[in-house]
């Protein structure tokens, strides 16, 4: 199959002196070369970062009732303005 891709200038020139070097084909290095690098993940690349987790229990609040919780903690005054923000 046929596509037309734009290769930095001295990635490109990498290519070839290899290709010359090894006197393997061009087109057979450049398939050889972008397999290799879909094939391996990149070493910039960190894996997935996993948070740790932690049991806490049960919730003591009902926290499906935001208001609720907040005016267990906060005083009225904050819980107003927490409302008028609605």
């Amino acid at each position: 199959m046929r596509t037309t891709v734009d290769f930095d200038a001295d990635f490109l020139q990498k290519l070839r002196r290899e290709a010359e070097r090894t006197r393997v084909p061009f087109k057979q290095l450049l398939n050889a070369t972008l397999r290799a690098g879909l094939a391996k993940p990149s070493a910039r690349q960190p894996g997935a970062y996993v948070l740790p987790t932690f049991a806490m229990g049960s919730p003591r609040f009902d926290l499906d009732k935001a208001m609720v919780l907040v005016a267990r903690f906060e005083s009225d005054e904050v819980v107003n303005e927490l409302e008028r923000c609605r």
